[in-house]
């Protein structure tokens, strides 16, 4: 089992962004940041879970994520992607995500967990640390689907 930590930061929304990712399997725990010029936070919370994903080695893995995004949990596991899906992402937010996160979710088993944001959650709070870093750091990229 893979037990991944997410959490995405925007400062200011639209503006400088970042996402911070926890990996742990095993013995094993990988972290992994990137900051953004200007995006907003729902697509840095999206993107940390797809970097997440795309990072794992192997398929099938059973893949338990945590991640403070309602946004995120939500559409997943209420099942709003797949009504998203349906309609082809017409009038969807952050499409261009969602169409990629299909296709590493769909190579794994994933279940989300929800857990609130700057509750003490020693993990969720190193995300946060890694996102806010990343974005105020000076290797930003450009978010092109939102820049576009």
């Amino acid at each position: 089992m893979v037990i991944v930590y997410t959490d995405g930061a925007a400062l200011g929304n639209p503006g400088r962004g970042g996402y911070g990712v926890v990996m742990k399997y095993k013995q094993h725990r990988k972290e992994l940041a990137q900051g953004y010029r200007l995006t907003t936070n729902n697509r840095m919370e999206l993107l940390a879970v797809i970097v997440a994903l795309e990072a794992l080695q192997k398929a099938p893995l059973e893949v338990t994520i945590y991640s403070d995004s309602k946004y995120v949990v939500d559409a997943v596991e209420k099942k709003w992607l797949w009504g998203w899906v349906k309609k082809d992402f017409k009038k969807t937010k952050n499409a261009d995500l969602w169409r990629r996160f299909l296709v590493v979710f769909k190579k794994h088993q994933v279940k989300f967990v929800w857990v609130k944001g700057h509750a003490g959650n020693v993990e969720n709070e190193r995300c946060d640390t890694l996102a806010v870093q990343a974005a105020k750091g000076d290797a930003l990229l450009i978010d092109s689907g939102y820049e576009r």
